[in-house]
Protein backbone atom coordinates (compact mmCIF):
# COMPACT_ATOMS: atom_id res chain seq x y z
CA UNK A 1 0.00 0.00 0.00
CA UNK A 2 2.33 2.59 0.71
CA UNK A 3 4.36 1.74 -2.39
CA UNK A 4 1.27 2.40 -4.25
CA UNK A 5 1.36 5.63 -2.43
CA UNK A 6 4.59 7.03 -3.20
CA UNK A 7 4.35 6.15 -7.03
CA UNK A 8 1.14 8.14 -6.68
CA UNK A 9 2.85 10.85 -5.35
CA UNK A 10 6.23 10.49 -7.60
CA UNK A 11 3.26 10.76 -10.60
CA UNK A 12 2.09 13.36 -9.18
CA UNK A 13 4.64 15.35 -9.36
CA UNK A 14 6.23 14.62 -12.86
CA UNK A 15 2.09 15.68 -13.85
CA UNK A 16 2.89 18.99 -12.09
CA UNK A 17 6.30 19.82 -13.88
CA UNK A 18 4.98 18.84 -17.27
CA UNK A 19 2.15 21.36 -16.93
CA UNK A 20 4.11 23.78 -15.47
CA UNK A 21 6.40 23.17 -18.71
CA UNK A 22 3.43 23.60 -21.15
CA UNK A 23 2.20 26.40 -19.50
CA UNK A 24 5.65 28.68 -19.88
CA UNK A 25 6.34 27.01 -23.30
CA UNK A 26 2.93 28.05 -25.03
CA UNK A 27 3.56 32.46 -25.11
CA UNK A 28 6.85 30.78 -26.68
CA UNK A 29 5.68 28.43 -28.85
CA UNK A 30 2.92 31.03 -30.72
CA UNK A 31 5.21 33.20 -31.46
CA UNK A 32 7.62 30.63 -33.19
CA UNK A 33 4.29 29.77 -34.92
CA UNK A 34 4.45 33.58 -35.83
CA UNK A 35 8.02 33.83 -36.92
CA UNK A 36 7.84 30.76 -39.16
CA UNK A 37 4.49 32.46 -40.92
CA UNK A 38 5.89 35.29 -41.44
CA UNK A 39 9.32 34.65 -43.12
CA UNK A 40 9.47 34.01 -46.64
CA UNK A 41 11.59 31.39 -48.49
CA UNK A 42 14.45 31.74 -51.16
CA UNK A 43 11.85 31.94 -54.33
CA UNK A 44 9.86 35.49 -53.01
CA UNK A 45 13.33 36.69 -51.98
CA UNK A 46 15.17 35.92 -55.28
CA UNK A 47 11.74 37.84 -56.82
CA UNK A 48 11.70 40.92 -55.30
CA UNK A 49 15.04 41.47 -56.70
CA UNK A 50 14.14 40.70 -60.21
CA UNK A 51 9.95 41.16 -60.58
CA UNK A 52 10.58 45.39 -60.68
CA UNK A 53 12.28 45.22 -63.63
CA UNK A 54 10.32 42.57 -65.73
CA UNK A 55 7.76 44.16 -68.65
CA UNK A 56 5.03 43.28 -70.88
CA UNK A 57 5.97 43.86 -74.11
CA UNK A 58 2.92 44.15 -76.75
CA UNK A 59 3.02 44.31 -80.55
CA UNK A 60 1.24 45.72 -83.71
CA UNK A 61 1.68 45.55 -87.15
CA UNK A 62 -0.38 45.97 -90.01
CA UNK A 63 -0.86 42.78 -92.36
CA UNK A 64 -2.55 43.18 -95.60
CA UNK A 65 -5.94 41.19 -95.82
CA UNK A 66 -5.95 37.98 -98.36
CA UNK A 67 -7.30 39.23 -101.58
CA UNK A 68 -10.02 37.30 -103.25
CA UNK A 69 -11.77 37.25 -106.57
CA UNK A 70 -14.23 39.78 -106.36
CA UNK A 71 -16.56 38.12 -108.86
CA UNK A 72 -17.20 35.16 -106.16
CA UNK A 73 -19.20 37.66 -104.43
CA UNK A 74 -22.81 37.25 -105.17
CA UNK A 75 -24.03 40.52 -107.02
CA UNK A 76 -26.98 41.26 -104.56
CA UNK A 77 -24.25 41.24 -101.71
CA UNK A 78 -22.31 43.46 -103.74
CA UNK A 79 -24.84 46.04 -104.46
CA UNK A 80 -26.03 46.33 -100.51
CA UNK A 81 -22.13 46.59 -99.04
CA UNK A 82 -20.23 47.48 -102.13
CA UNK A 83 -16.75 46.61 -103.68
CA UNK A 84 -14.84 44.74 -101.26
CA UNK A 85 -12.53 46.72 -99.30
CA UNK A 86 -8.14 46.31 -99.08
CA UNK A 87 -7.63 47.75 -95.30
CA UNK A 88 -4.81 45.61 -93.75
CA UNK A 89 -5.55 43.98 -90.24
CA UNK A 90 -3.83 44.90 -87.40
CA UNK A 91 -2.31 41.57 -86.04
CA UNK A 92 -1.05 42.00 -82.38
CA UNK A 93 1.21 40.04 -79.85
CA UNK A 94 2.57 39.74 -76.94
CA UNK A 95 5.85 38.66 -74.59
CA UNK A 96 8.20 39.69 -71.43
CA UNK A 97 11.16 41.70 -71.31
CA UNK A 98 13.71 42.15 -68.53
CA UNK A 99 15.21 45.87 -67.82
CA UNK A 100 18.71 45.32 -67.98
CA UNK A 101 20.43 48.69 -66.96
CA UNK A 102 19.43 52.29 -65.79
CA UNK A 103 18.96 53.56 -69.19
CA UNK A 104 15.94 51.52 -69.59
CA UNK A 105 17.68 48.97 -72.43
CA UNK A 106 14.75 45.85 -72.50
CA UNK A 107 16.29 42.34 -73.06
CA UNK A 108 13.70 40.05 -74.80
CA UNK A 109 13.54 37.46 -78.01
CA UNK A 110 13.58 38.51 -81.25
CA UNK A 111 10.64 36.72 -82.37
CA UNK A 112 8.15 38.91 -79.96
CA UNK A 113 9.67 42.23 -81.62
CA UNK A 114 10.43 41.15 -84.96
CA UNK A 115 8.50 42.72 -88.23
CA UNK A 116 6.55 44.97 -85.74
CA UNK A 117 5.54 48.29 -86.44
CA UNK A 118 4.56 49.40 -82.84
CA UNK A 119 6.08 48.39 -79.47
CA UNK A 120 4.82 49.21 -76.57
CA UNK A 121 6.31 48.28 -72.82
CA UNK A 122 4.32 48.17 -69.61
CA UNK A 123 6.32 48.19 -66.55
CA UNK A 124 6.18 46.19 -63.08
CA UNK A 125 3.85 49.21 -61.71
CA UNK A 126 1.57 49.57 -64.41
CA UNK A 127 3.05 52.71 -66.35
CA UNK A 128 2.96 52.55 -70.38
CA UNK A 129 5.48 53.46 -72.56
CA UNK A 130 6.53 53.61 -76.10
CA UNK A 131 9.26 50.82 -76.96
CA UNK A 132 12.07 51.18 -79.68
CA UNK A 133 13.86 48.11 -81.43
CA UNK A 134 17.50 48.64 -81.14
CA UNK A 135 18.21 45.68 -83.29
CA UNK A 136 17.26 41.73 -83.23
CA UNK A 137 19.53 38.86 -84.32
CA UNK A 138 17.16 35.93 -85.45
CA UNK A 139 20.09 33.37 -85.46
CA UNK A 140 20.00 33.60 -81.42
CA UNK A 141 16.48 34.64 -80.66
CA UNK A 142 17.13 38.06 -79.07
CA UNK A 143 16.65 41.12 -79.01
CA UNK A 144 16.80 45.26 -77.34
CA UNK A 145 14.24 47.47 -77.00
CA UNK A 146 14.66 51.12 -75.88
CA UNK A 147 11.95 52.24 -73.43
CA UNK A 148 11.74 55.75 -74.48
CA UNK A 149 10.52 57.16 -71.22
CA UNK A 150 13.71 57.22 -68.97
CA UNK A 151 12.65 58.49 -65.53
CA UNK A 152 10.23 56.05 -65.12
CA UNK A 153 12.86 53.26 -65.54
CA UNK A 154 16.33 55.42 -63.78
CA UNK A 155 17.70 52.74 -61.46
CA UNK A 156 15.38 49.97 -62.14
CA UNK A 157 16.60 46.83 -63.52
CA UNK A 158 17.92 43.47 -62.95
CA UNK A 159 20.88 41.81 -61.88
CA UNK A 160 22.55 39.76 -64.45
CA UNK A 161 24.31 36.41 -63.33
CA UNK A 162 26.90 33.97 -65.42
CA UNK A 163 25.15 31.29 -66.79
CA UNK A 164 28.88 29.02 -66.97
CA UNK A 165 28.53 28.98 -63.09
CA UNK A 166 25.36 27.21 -63.52
CA UNK A 167 24.76 22.78 -62.57
CA UNK A 168 22.38 20.79 -63.41
CA UNK A 169 20.10 21.01 -60.43
CA UNK A 170 20.24 24.54 -59.13
CA UNK A 171 17.44 26.32 -58.87
CA UNK A 172 15.30 27.95 -61.79
CA UNK A 173 12.75 30.99 -61.02
CA UNK A 174 10.98 31.66 -64.58
CA UNK A 175 9.19 34.90 -64.62
CA UNK A 176 6.85 36.72 -67.18
CA UNK A 177 3.54 37.60 -68.29
CA UNK A 178 2.49 33.71 -69.67
CA UNK A 179 -1.11 34.52 -71.78
CA UNK A 180 -1.06 38.45 -70.47
CA UNK A 181 -1.20 37.42 -66.59
CA UNK A 182 1.38 39.66 -65.17
CA UNK A 183 3.40 38.99 -62.31
CA UNK A 184 3.57 35.38 -62.99
CA UNK A 185 6.66 33.11 -61.21
CA UNK A 186 6.98 29.35 -61.76
CA UNK A 187 9.81 27.32 -60.06
CA UNK A 188 11.51 24.03 -61.23
CA UNK A 189 15.10 23.31 -61.05
CA UNK A 190 18.07 23.08 -64.52
CA UNK A 191 17.08 20.11 -66.13
CA UNK A 192 20.07 20.25 -68.86
CA UNK A 193 22.53 22.09 -70.01
CA UNK A 194 24.16 23.11 -73.19
CA UNK A 195 20.87 21.80 -74.94
CA UNK A 196 21.58 22.38 -79.13
CA UNK A 197 18.81 24.12 -80.08
CA UNK A 198 19.33 21.87 -83.29
CA UNK A 199 17.55 19.07 -82.00
CA UNK A 200 14.47 20.52 -81.16
CA UNK A 201 14.06 21.20 -84.73
CA UNK A 202 14.73 24.90 -85.28
CA UNK A 203 18.23 24.64 -87.66
CA UNK A 204 18.28 28.25 -88.88
CA UNK A 205 19.50 28.93 -85.18
CA UNK A 206 23.08 28.84 -83.07
CA UNK A 207 22.95 28.45 -79.81
CA UNK A 208 22.86 26.32 -76.73
CA UNK A 209 19.85 26.01 -74.53
CA UNK A 210 19.05 26.00 -70.55
CA UNK A 211 16.71 23.45 -69.94
CA UNK A 212 14.26 23.68 -66.82
CA UNK A 213 10.90 22.24 -65.55
CA UNK A 214 10.20 25.54 -64.27
CA UNK A 215 6.64 26.17 -66.63
CA UNK A 216 7.49 28.49 -69.26
CA UNK A 217 4.02 29.03 -71.77
CA UNK A 218 3.36 31.66 -74.59
CA UNK A 219 3.63 34.89 -72.94
CA UNK A 220 6.91 33.78 -71.30
CA UNK A 221 9.23 34.69 -74.11
CA UNK A 222 11.44 36.97 -73.43
CA UNK A 223 11.36 37.08 -69.42
CA UNK A 224 13.99 36.36 -67.22
CA UNK A 225 14.73 33.14 -65.66
CA UNK A 226 16.56 33.69 -62.18
CA UNK A 227 18.74 31.42 -59.73
CA UNK A 228 18.11 31.39 -55.94
CA UNK A 229 19.99 34.71 -55.26
CA UNK A 230 17.77 36.44 -57.49
CA UNK A 231 20.01 37.02 -60.68
CA UNK A 232 19.57 36.81 -64.00
CA UNK A 233 20.97 33.42 -65.40
CA UNK A 234 18.90 33.32 -68.98
CA UNK A 235 16.47 34.76 -71.08
CA UNK A 236 13.08 32.22 -71.71
CA UNK A 237 12.91 31.27 -75.14
CA UNK A 238 10.09 28.14 -75.90
CA UNK A 239 8.46 25.48 -74.77
CA UNK A 240 8.67 22.10 -76.21
CA UNK A 241 4.73 20.98 -76.89
CA UNK A 242 3.03 18.13 -77.70
CA UNK A 243 5.33 14.69 -76.86
CA UNK A 244 7.70 15.93 -73.82
CA UNK A 245 5.40 18.66 -73.17
CA UNK A 246 6.61 20.63 -69.85
CA UNK A 247 10.09 21.00 -71.18
CA UNK A 248 10.96 25.19 -71.26
CA UNK A 249 14.09 26.02 -72.49
CA UNK A 250 15.88 29.92 -71.91
CA UNK A 251 19.22 31.23 -73.54
CA UNK A 252 21.80 31.49 -71.14
CA UNK A 253 22.86 35.27 -69.68
CA UNK A 254 26.05 35.10 -70.93
CA UNK A 255 25.00 34.46 -74.75
CA UNK A 256 22.73 37.41 -74.01
CA UNK A 257 25.05 39.86 -72.71
CA UNK A 258 27.61 39.96 -75.56
CA UNK A 259 24.62 40.16 -78.63
CA UNK A 260 23.03 42.96 -76.39
CA UNK A 261 26.07 44.54 -76.24
CA UNK A 262 26.75 43.79 -80.48
CA UNK A 263 22.95 45.02 -80.91
CA UNK A 264 23.59 48.57 -78.79
CA UNK A 265 26.84 49.16 -80.81
CA UNK A 266 26.11 48.04 -84.43
CA UNK A 267 22.29 47.51 -84.58
CA UNK A 268 22.91 44.00 -85.85
CA UNK A 269 25.05 40.84 -85.20
CA UNK A 270 27.82 39.21 -87.51
CA UNK A 271 27.35 35.92 -88.15
CA UNK A 272 30.24 33.64 -89.74
CA UNK A 273 29.74 31.03 -91.86
CA UNK A 274 31.42 28.62 -94.28
CA UNK A 275 28.28 27.52 -96.53
CA UNK A 276 28.26 23.84 -96.07
CA UNK A 277 25.47 21.45 -95.31
CA UNK A 278 26.75 19.11 -92.55
CA UNK A 279 26.37 15.70 -90.94
CA UNK A 280 27.75 13.60 -88.41
CA UNK A 281 29.85 10.41 -89.22
CA UNK A 282 31.71 8.19 -87.00
CA UNK A 283 33.28 4.90 -87.45
CA UNK A 284 30.46 2.86 -87.18
CA UNK A 285 28.34 4.62 -89.49
CA UNK A 286 31.01 5.07 -91.84
CA UNK A 287 31.41 1.25 -91.83
CA UNK A 288 28.35 0.11 -91.98
CA UNK A 289 27.55 2.67 -95.39
CA UNK A 290 30.85 0.42 -96.91
CA UNK A 291 29.77 -2.78 -96.53
CA UNK A 292 26.92 -1.93 -98.60
CA UNK A 293 27.79 -3.12 -102.46
CA UNK A 294 25.45 -0.23 -103.41
CA UNK A 295 27.41 2.49 -101.85
CA UNK A 296 29.02 4.99 -104.74
CA UNK A 297 31.93 6.00 -102.51
CA UNK A 298 33.79 4.72 -99.33
CA UNK A 299 33.84 7.09 -96.44
CA UNK A 300 36.59 7.16 -94.18
CA UNK A 301 36.02 5.26 -90.74
CA UNK A 302 36.37 7.89 -88.29
CA UNK A 303 34.27 10.72 -86.83
CA UNK A 304 33.95 14.33 -88.11
CA UNK A 305 31.56 15.95 -89.79
CA UNK A 306 30.85 15.16 -93.32
CA UNK A 307 29.74 17.69 -95.91
CA UNK A 308 26.66 16.39 -97.84
CA UNK A 309 26.59 19.42 -99.93
CA UNK A 310 28.47 23.00 -101.07
CA UNK A 311 26.17 26.07 -101.11
CA UNK A 312 27.14 27.89 -104.71
CA UNK A 313 29.40 31.12 -104.64
CA UNK A 314 30.01 30.18 -100.40
CA UNK A 315 33.17 30.30 -99.14
CA UNK A 316 33.31 26.64 -99.10
CA UNK A 317 32.89 26.46 -102.78
CA UNK A 318 36.07 29.58 -103.10
CA UNK A 319 38.21 27.37 -100.63
CA UNK A 320 37.52 24.12 -103.10
CA UNK A 321 35.78 22.24 -100.40
CA UNK A 322 33.61 19.00 -101.56
CA UNK A 323 30.61 17.02 -101.16
CA UNK A 324 31.76 13.79 -99.49
CA UNK A 325 35.30 16.02 -97.39
CA UNK A 326 35.03 15.20 -93.84
CA UNK A 327 36.21 17.81 -91.37
CA UNK A 328 38.21 16.18 -88.84
CA UNK A 329 39.46 19.40 -87.18
CA UNK A 330 39.06 23.53 -87.45
CA UNK A 331 42.07 26.09 -86.05
CA UNK A 332 43.64 22.82 -84.59
CA UNK A 333 40.55 22.29 -82.29
CA UNK A 334 39.31 17.77 -82.76
CA UNK A 335 36.02 17.95 -84.71
CA UNK A 336 34.10 14.94 -84.30
CA UNK A 337 30.27 16.63 -85.31
CA UNK A 338 28.85 18.96 -87.00
CA UNK A 339 27.94 21.05 -84.04
CA UNK A 340 31.77 21.24 -83.02
CA UNK A 341 32.63 22.63 -86.32
CA UNK A 342 29.82 25.25 -86.03
CA UNK A 343 31.00 26.78 -82.64
CA UNK A 344 34.32 27.44 -83.82
CA UNK A 345 33.07 29.30 -87.05
CA UNK A 346 31.32 31.37 -84.72
CA UNK A 347 34.54 32.41 -82.89
CA UNK A 348 36.02 32.97 -86.54
CA UNK A 349 36.76 36.48 -88.01
CA UNK A 350 34.90 37.72 -91.04
CA UNK A 351 37.68 37.28 -93.51
CA UNK A 352 40.59 35.99 -91.51
CA UNK A 353 41.95 32.71 -92.98
CA UNK A 354 40.05 29.93 -90.91
CA UNK A 355 42.02 26.06 -91.20
CA UNK A 356 40.43 23.25 -91.76
CA UNK A 357 41.62 20.02 -91.71
CA UNK A 358 39.98 17.67 -93.98
CA UNK A 359 39.94 14.45 -95.37
CA UNK A 360 39.54 13.52 -99.13
CA UNK A 361 39.95 10.24 -100.87
CA UNK A 362 41.59 8.84 -97.85
CA UNK A 363 44.06 11.38 -97.39
CA UNK A 364 44.22 14.30 -94.74
CA UNK A 365 44.72 17.81 -96.47
CA UNK A 366 44.60 21.40 -95.19
CA UNK A 367 42.06 23.90 -96.94
CA UNK A 368 42.43 27.52 -96.02
CA UNK A 369 39.01 29.04 -95.94
CA UNK A 370 37.79 32.49 -95.49
CA UNK A 371 34.27 33.09 -93.81
CA UNK A 372 32.11 35.67 -94.64
CA UNK A 373 29.00 37.35 -93.10
CA UNK A 374 25.45 35.10 -93.16
CA UNK A 375 23.73 36.53 -95.72
CA UNK A 376 19.92 37.29 -95.11
CA UNK A 377 19.97 38.66 -91.19
CA UNK A 378 19.57 42.31 -92.28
Amino acid sequence: MRFLKTKFIYLFKIGILISTFLINFYPFSEVLALNNFDSHNFVSDAVKSVAPAVVRIDTERLVERQKFDPTLLDPLLRDLLGEPGMAPDRERGQGSGVIIDKNGLVLTNAHVVERVDNVSVTLADGTNCDGQVLGSDSITDLALVKVKVKDQVNSIYAPLGDSEELEVGDWAIALGTPYGLEKTVTLGIVSSLHRDINALGFSDKRLDLIQTDAAINPGNSGGPLINSNGQVIGINTLVRSGPGAGLGFAIPINLAKNVSDQLLQNGEVIHPYLGVQLISLNPKIAKEHNEDPNALVQLPERSGALIQSVIPNSPAEKAGLRRGDLVIAAENILIEEPKALLDEVEKAKIGKIFLLNVVRDNKEIKVNIKPEALPGLT
